[in-house]
């Protein structure tokens, strides 16, 4: 591509999204596991939590902090998150250039076959990480274009648009840190295993999760267990569960209405005022007052699947 092509492309893109994201905050694509973003405003230090997922923002700004790394996806640069992990977000969008963007829920089906094949034509591996920022290389953005295209019409989006998606993973899986995701996504090694357990937690948050159970799934003593598992998540295992249970309960309280007692029993809490305290020291506010502050900044359509509920990313 030319360096003209390439800024038509981008063009494109945006003009695309404008139609496809004409609100602020979330929109459902005609295709499952695909959704719009849109933010009019700057938001800053937001607690979010990412499931895995490949996230192009196509207009502003996105910087991501997970440990001591900062992780920054814009217009030239996507996000992939081969595990679900939880992070604080900024965002950069004005009412005259919104952030506007794209998320892709990762398949593990389709991922699994692209993982296969590369692996059969002896792509290089590298180390596993669960969360890195990548340039976004023009066969990756052109992809992005007929994807968008083809979302706007249900016709396409039920027979074009999942191939469209599939080729977007093979490039991400090519492209310059593929060898990394690849080698996360394969679950090799202690990776794999922290990997899986994430998976587990996510799939029971709301079920009592003991570590030692968890570790001992993972084939591991209860130290290294701690050891891997903050390498992969920057966390501990306790405070990685409470931080999942915390965030579904917020979009509970935000999408279905819930009450913060409720919520707190659908999460797994004994207890409403341990999960009130809990809450406000995760989140800053009490439930209710958060729950207000984000309906009033966010317009949530569901279904939801990527628990950013702070700011669409």
């Amino acid at each position: 591509m030319t360096l003209k092509s390439d800024a038509e492309v981008y063009r494109k893109i945006v003009e695309c999204l404008y139609q496809l994201a004409p609100h602020e905050g979330y929109t459902q694509s005609l295709l499952d596991g695909v959704r719009f973003m849109r933010s009019n405003r700057p938001l800053q230090n937001t607690s979010v939590l990412y499931e895995p997922s490949i996230v192009i923002i196509c207009q502003g700004r996105k910087r991501g902090y997970l440990g001591n790394e900062v992780y920054i996806y814009d217009a030239q640069h996507y996000l992939v998150l081969s595990v679900p992990l939880p992070f604080t977000s900024e965002t950069e969008a004005s009412p005259e250039e919104p952030m506007l963007g794209i998320a892709i829920r990762l398949d593990a089906v389709v991922i699994a076959e692209l993982v296969t094949m590369l692996e059969a034509s002896g792509g290089p591996l590298e180390a596993p990480r669960g969360m890195l920022s990548s340039p976004l290389e023009a066969p990756l953005a052109d992809a992005t274009l007929r994807l968008l295209s083809a979302l706007a019409s249900p016709t396409d989006a039920h027979i074009l648009a999942p191939f469209i998606v599939r080729e977007i993973c093979y490039r991400v899986l090519t492209g310059e840190q593929g060898g990394s995701v690849r080698t996360a996504l394969s679950h090799y090694g202690q990776f794999g295993k922290i990997a899986k357990a994430l998976n587990r937690i996510h799939a029971h948050y709301a079920d009592p999760l003991e570590i030692a159970s968890l570790a001992n799934e993972a084939g591991m003593s209860a130290p290294a267990f701690h050891v891997h598992f903050k390498a992969v998540t920057q966390t501990s295992p306790i405070q990685y569960i409470k931080s999942t249970r915390l965030h579904h309960a917020r979009l509970l309280m935000i999408r279905d209405g819930v009450t913060a007692a409720v919520a707190a029993s659908r999460v797994g809490y004994e207890s409403p005022s341990q999960f009130s305290r809990e809450f406000k020291r995760f989140f800053g506010r009490p439930p209710a007052e958060e729950v207000r502050t984000m309906k009033a900044s966010l317009d949530l359509l569901p279904p939801t699947h990527l628990v950013d509920i702070a700011v669409p990313h």
